[in-house]
């Protein structure tokens, strides 16, 4: 009896699986320091890390890092790895950009946190306005604070109970933006520890790209906010169609709800975000992780409008706990380094660089994958690079999740890694820095093109 061999993505499953085990080895036997130090240290952890998630890297044991600088990591094994991961856009602008190295060294000469502002505050408040647009802001530690606290503000000013969320989206740790459409409906994730609360009572899932879903949401009467990146990126990357951002817009308003807009991710877009680049109009605005050049720090700005919303609510509010804020957030060392990635780090010169090596690694990548004939594609936003194991474009959370191919990814990121190339752990993204070298890119490109020719041949 002839066995008939399956595939995934056009790629052989056993040339997949040899892959994979090959890779494996070759990791764990370039890396006996770090096997070491794990057998030793690591059983102090939960699971036997400091994130539970770290676990989910697809190497057969995490890589311990000892040192980062600008695109490059360096493990304690001693292997140097050009770094297109970049802590998943935490680092997006590179490790230890020196002005924000300075100011974390100046700053933490003077105290590390006081609970009350500083000069450097006006400052980065300035600046936020001057990058993003006339917006009144606070200061979170994370984005997933901001974007819960932005949700407790939509829900005060319109007296509203429910966010619309996007299938497949991801916005932090916001029990809100944790459900996802089932047979139609919206559901809890089954993913999800220790939950208790139905979330379909706080949140509708829409598809993306489906703007008579989200109006039929909102004609409900019950929905406070529309929460999305503008384009969207925790799985498979699903760029917005044509005229749907601007419809959002025009539906947010038409039923008296706000429109959320996190560019955690798609600050890769260019200066002032995808919001600047194209000229987006939001309520609230969240953007966090390399805002302050990998000091954690999330900022959300509400506009002029919504703002003197927010006051007026404030003021009939009973004084006491408001569900938002930490102890920690808008401290003075999140503002020093604040200040000195906006005026002196994000700049538009850095993002011209980060620009013309993104569409360089764009196009090498694509070009592999055509000329192997394998039936996936390249997206790219601007510093931002995915290649997608399916053919694209993909419309929307659904396409994107049977896009996603967890065992030949797995493979291909292990092999990438073990040839000097780190990409995104949970997904196929790529980040170009200002400090990324064409010479980066193009081992990458090589490196990549070497895959496939073992996979394809």
């Amino acid at each position: 009896m002839v066995q008939i061999q399956g595939t995934i993505a056009g790629i052989c499953s056993n040339r997949i699986d040899a892959l994979a085990r090959q890779e494996k080895e070759r990791f764990a036997a370039a890396r006996p320091r770090t096997r070491a130090a794990l057998d030793t240290g690591a059983d102090h952890f939960l699971d036997g890390v400091p994130m539970h998630w770290m676990r989910d890297w697809p190497m057969p044991f995490p890589m311990l890092v000892a040192e980062a600088r600008g695109a490059r990591l360096t493990d304690i094994d001693g292997h140097v790895i050009d770094d297109f991961c970049l802590g998943d856009t935490g680092s997006m602008f590179g490790h230890s950009p020196e002005p924000v190295a300075q100011a974390i060294r100046t700053q933490a000469d003077i105290g590390l946190t006081y609970m009350l502002p500083t000069e450097a505050a006006l400052r980065a408040a300035s600046l936020l306005t001057e990058t993003f647009g006339d917006f009144r802001w606070q200061i979170a530690t994370t984005a997933s604070d901001a974007n819960r606290f932005a949700l407790r503000i939509a829900r005060a000013v319109t007296a509203k109970a429910k966010v619309i969320v996007f299938h497949g989206c991801y916005h932090g740790a916001v029990d809100d933006s944790m459900v996802e459409l089932h047979q139609g409906q919206t559901r809890t994730r089954p993913g999800l520890a220790g939950q208790v609360t139905d979330l379909a009572g706080l949140a509708i899932a829409c598809e993306f790209n489906d703007l008579n879903s989200v109006e039929s949401a909102l004609q409900t009467g019950e929905v406070a906010a529309i929460l999305t990146e503008p384009v969207m990126t925790n799985s498979c990357m699903v760029l917005p169609e044509p005229g749907f951002l601007d419809g959002l817009r025009a539906l947010a308003t038409q039923y008296g709800a706000l429109l959320i807009i996190d560019e955690t991710h798609t600050l890769s877009s260019g200066l002032g975000g995808y919001t600047g680049v194209h000229g987006l109009d939001p309520d609230i605005f969240v953007v966090g992780k390399c805002v302050a050049g990998g000091m954690p720090t999330a900022v959300w700005g509400l506009r002029p409008a919504v703002a003197k919303a927010w006051r007026t609510y404030d003021d009939t509010r009973p004084g006491g706990h408001s569900g938002m804020g930490t102890t920690l957030s808008a401290n003075p060392m999140q503002f020093a380094c604040l200040a000195a990635t906006l005026s002196q780090v994000m700049t538009a010169e850095a993002y011209a660089h980060m620009e013309t090596g993104a569409e360089r690694l764009a196009s090498g990548l694509a070009d592999s994958i055509a000329r192997h004939g394998a039936p996936w594609h390249v997206v790219r936003v601007g510093a931002r690079v995915e290649f997608i194991c399916a053919p694209g474009p993909l419309k929307n959370g659904t396409e994107a999740a049977t896009a996603h191919k967890p065992e030949l990814e797995a493979a291909i990121h292990t092999a990438l890694l073990n040839r000097g190339c780190l990409i995104a752990p949970f997904h196929n993204m790529m980040l170009v820095s200002p400090v990324t070298s064409n010479e980066q890119i193009d081992r990458l490109i090589a490196a990549f093109d070497d895959i496939l020719t073992e996979l394809l041949a």
